[in-house]
């Protein structure tokens, strides 16, 4: 089993090698995915047992925060290691590291690499975000008697089409797994029907819902606004979106002299690029960065946007929009999380491309809380006619947030769950 996983294993890495040079994959962190640990970092994992906590990259370490919080205080004697695949995830990670937290990259999934890991790890219990599933990752815990959880569960439309095709695959990894902790009753159909052990999955809800209040990075003072201006966000937008967003505003703001536009790509690395649109345009780029780290005098600008190029300041700007636009929803990306938004009260627009939050998109959908457009037109009359109505921008906003607040807890019950695992494996006392 090992051998088969690791050579096909090998294969696949070795088509995506020119993928990984060209994209840049290859970080300063990448030597800990192959199995080689600084010694720092052994120094600080100290032959201790740990409660390992995986979390691919920025989106699910948010996610996860909450509940690392609810595990330390549950079990506070115990040690956690934080494990994450980007450098982005890693340094939000890195946030919450501590005495007792540990962060890490998470190792490739190579036999050899798992078992050097998960011997300087010594977990207690594997907890892995959304539903990553590692062959032999999952084998080599089970065969340690290591419980493995799944917690945010889902399975995608499209996931599940491409999962069915490899059921008689997962099936055996699936059943390794003591605990499934899904987001919605579709996801835990869909987990069960590919070869879940029934018993074992449990409907918990959302835990995007229960992300905790974000500390304000910056007010309305801070970004120049006055009293009458209007703010309209355009939060984890993807290319070509940008290009988009930027025309729909340049049109815009010849009958709305307030509005002020801000971009926040989904990955800030590109913000220089779309810098480079945006002044073709003649329009100033001030970058939050340089709003961030001292004051920028607005007032000598005319013209500008606002690009976003940091990590982990999106949701709290929310706060100050009057408009938002979650992005990698017009182009094809599977969308973004609305609930940031929501959380605020905002009146929210997305794409047609949600397959990644499609459960959710329906349920805002439905109950009045948000509204979608299929293309850039669509998306300009939109937010056109939220500019032009204060109250329908309110009650976009009010239902939005009685969204949030009505899917609130799945923290508290996941963790409930975790302790009935643990309680019959006798690792951690509970």
């Amino acid at each position: 089993m090992f051998i088969i996983y690791d050579i096909i294993f090998v294969l696949l890495h070795l088509f995506y090698l020119p993928f990984f040079i060209f994209r840049r994959k290859f970080h300063k962190g990448f030597l800990s995915r192959l199995g080689f640990l600084p010694e720092d970092l052994i120094t600080k994992l100290g032959g201790n047992k740990h409660i390992w906590i995986h979390a691919v990259s920025v989106g699910e370490v948010l996610v996860a925060s909450k509940l690392i919080e609810s595990i330390k205080q549950q079990w506070p004697q115990e040690r956690i290691v934080i494990s994450t695949v980007t450098p982005t995830g890693n340094r939000i990670a890195q946030s919450l590291a501590s005495d007792k937290i540990t962060v890490m990259y998470f190792p490739l999934d190579f036999s050899f690499i798992v078992k050097k890991i998960i011997h300087k790890i010594k977990p207690m219990i594997f907890i892995t975000a959304e539903t990553e599933i590692w062959p032999n990752i999952i084998s080599y815990l089970y065969a340690k008697h290591v419980p493995i959880v799944i917690v945010n569960g889902r399975i995608s439309k499209r996931s599940f089409w491409g999962y069915k095709k490899i059921r008689f695959l997962l099936r055996s990894t699936l059943r390794r797994i003591a605990l499934f902790c899904m987001q919605t009753p579709e996801d835990a159909e869909r987990i069960i029907y590919l070869g879940a052990p029934k018993e074992r999955v449990k409907f918990v809800g959302n835990l995007k819902f229960d992300e905790k209040l974000p500390e304000y990075s910056c007010d309305s003072e801070c970004l120049g606004l006055r009293e009458n201006d209007m703010l309209f966000i355009a939060g984890s937008t993807h290319h070509n979106e940008e290009e988009m967003v930027f025309k729909i505003y340049r049109d815009l703001v010849k009958n709305y002299p307030r509005l002020k536009l801000m971009i926040a790509p989904r990955h800030p690395e590109r913000a220089d690029s779309i810098a480079s649109v945006i002044s073709a345009n003649n329009f100033k780029v001030i970058k939050f960065s340089g709003i961030k780290n001292h004051k920028i005098n607005l007032a000598a600008y005319a013209n500008y946007v606002f690009l976003v190029d940091t990590i982990g300041d999106l949701k709290s700007l929310y706060n100050l929009a009057t408009v938002v636009f979650v992005g990698g929803s017009l182009v094809d990306k599977g969308g973004h999380n609305i609930i940031e938004p929501a959380y605020f009260s905002k009146p929210i627009i997305f794409g047609q491309h949600m397959s990644n939050f499609q459960d959710m998109a329906d349920l805002f959908l439905r109950k009045n809380a948000a509204i979608r457009v299929k293309t850039d037109k669509e998306l300009a009359n939109a937010v056109k006619i939220l500019l032009d109505s204060a109250i329908k921008r309110q009650k976009l906003g009010e239902n939005a947030r009685i969204i949030v607040d009505e899917n609130k807890g799945a923290t508290q019950r996941t963790v409930e769950q975790i302790k009935k695992v643990l309680a019959s494996y006798e690792r951690i006392p509970v």
